[in-house]
């Protein structure tokens, strides 16, 4: 099961109250107040990490909440501050507050943490309130609460390399066969309901991610279809490899394909097609491909079209080896 939209109710720990004592000894008339404070309340904080890759768990788990701190005490101690709840969320986390809409985090590198609730500040003992007017106060802090609020988790998948394209052109094909990534394949559309993350390694141990995004059709733009789901995880991919039909087997033309993912993608976000790309001529291995690749590398003009059959491994070796060359010549990528 993959989910990549969910919300959660977070609360950070209350403050522990402070205390009321005084010193009381023998021979030691009149100690003065002696109450320690109360500990600070614990946060929720949601950190990032690659070893998860959906919202499964906050699905059913939705609420969250830190420990409060524990009480003020005599004789000058100080109530321990409450632990803090530690949520994990896969890398490539937005994070926006459910009522506004407002992107309070951006979690896209391993290891970042939000503080998505802070724990309330502990109550002052009475030996806070000491005074040289009043040198036995009565009096402490109650501990304050700790924030409360409502949040919208989104899923942008990081990957270094998106495939893009419409359903049926091959994609989870060219996926298996360039990484250990295995996602479902069959003959008919949609197979791919969410993107799936594959890693391709070299001899030489040089690695880059590649996703497989779910496909899409006309008016993704308008959430239509898979829409929006497939959309927004392209947002994040430093090169886009555009996957085309080349035989036409669903009597689509190829060109037409790409002419219509382009808009699509332009249409969703300004700018997104500026991206680093590659055109890939996809099934090769059919005897209707030969002629639709021509016509396309026609249609392209001088951009590079790559042709290949994912489904028998021909030339796909070639294709990783130009997606790591672009890679190599972007620059690093910037982690928040």
């Amino acid at each position: 099961m993959f989910i990549d939209r969910t919300t959660i109710k977070v609360k950070g720990g209350d403050g522990g109250k402070g205390c009321v004592s005084f010193r009381r000894e023998k021979y030691v008339p009149r100690g003065g107040p002696n109450g320690g404070d109360g500990g600070d309340g614990g946060s929720v904080i949601l950190r990032a990490t690659v070893h998860e890759q959906s919202f499964v768990e906050l699905y059913y788990m939705p609420h969250h909440e830190g420990r409060r701190g524990q009480h003020g005490l005599g004789k000058d101690c100080h109530g321990v501050r409450g632990a803090d709840c530690v949520v994990r969320v896969p890398v490539g986390t937005v994070v926006r507050d459910a009522s506004s809409g407002e992107v309070l985090a951006d979690l896209s590198a391993d290891g970042q943490e939000f503080a998505a609730a802070r724990g309330g500040r502990g109550g002052a003992g009475n030996t806070r309130f000491r005074t040289p007017e009043n040198r036995a106060p009565h009096i402490a802090g109650p501990g304050e609460p700790g924030e409360e609020r409502e949040l919208l988790l989104e899923l942008k998948t990081v990957a270094d390399v998106g495939l893009v394209g419409y359903p049926n052109a091959g994609k989870s094909t060219l996926i298996s066969a360039v990484s250990d990534a295995h996602p479902k394949t069959a003959p008919y559309p949609f197979t791919t309901r969410h993107p799936n993350v594959g890693v391709v390694t070299f001899p030489d141990f040089y690695r880059f991610t590649v996703a497989d995004i779910p496909g899409l059709m006309d008016g993704a733009h308008r959430n239509v279809g898979l829409g929006h789901d497939f959309l927004r995880h392209i947002e994040r991919c430093r090169i886009l490899v555009y996957v085309l039909d080349t035989a036409g087997v669903d009597n689509r033309l190829p060109w037409d394909d790409l002419d219509a993912l382009r808009r699509e993608l332009e249409l969703y976000k300004e700018g997104l097609t500026a991206k680093p790309s590659v055109i890939v001529a996809n099934k090769m291995d059919l005897p209707e491909a030969a002629e639709n690749l021509k016509r396309l590398r026609k249609h392209v003009g001088r951009t590079k079209v790559l042709a290949i059959s994912a489904l028998e491994h021909h030339r796909t070796g070639g294709l990783m080896k130009t997606l790591r060359q672009m890679l190599e010549d972007l620059a690093p990528r910037q982690e928040a």
